[in-house]
């Protein structure tokens, strides 16, 4: 299978030269995403709303990809504030409710946000 870049509607525009996704292989992989709303151009305040943002964005680009929440077999999360934790868990099992995927949770400096999150997922019909 070609290597294949996705641009998704509805999705922030990416802040720098690289793609909401790349497709090859058979999997997913999306491009760290962060809080901003596409349609207001902003982003929330409150941690926890700031994570479901940017599942909504991982979402949106997942789904231009052919992909879901549903098929997702990794996520890298990054927190600038790992007291934050046990919060950021409890957003996350909103949006993984069911056979979670393999998850890195990492304290790292962000700009100006309060958290990122990439992911790899598998084309439905295509695992090997």
């Amino acid at each position: 299978m070609p290597r294949e870049t996705v641009t998704a509607g509805g999705a922030p525009e990416p802040a720098g030269p690289y793609s909401h996704a790349v497709i090859a292989n058979g999997l997913v992989f999306i491009s760290g995403q962060g809080p901003v709303n596409p349609e207001a151009g902003t982003m929330p305040d409150a941690f926890a709303e700031q994570v479901r943002q940017t599942f909504e964005n991982v979402r949106t680009i997942l789904d231009a990809s052919g992909a879901s929440l549903d098929d997702v077999v990794k996520v890298n999360a990054y927190l600038t504030d790992l007291t934050r934790f046990a919060e950021f868990n409890e957003v996350y099992g909103e949006f993984f409710r069911h056979d979670p995927p393999a998850r890195t949770t990492v304290a790292t400096a962000l700009l100006g946000i309060l958290v990122e999150v990439d992911c790899i997922a598998v084309l439905t019909g295509q695992e090997e």
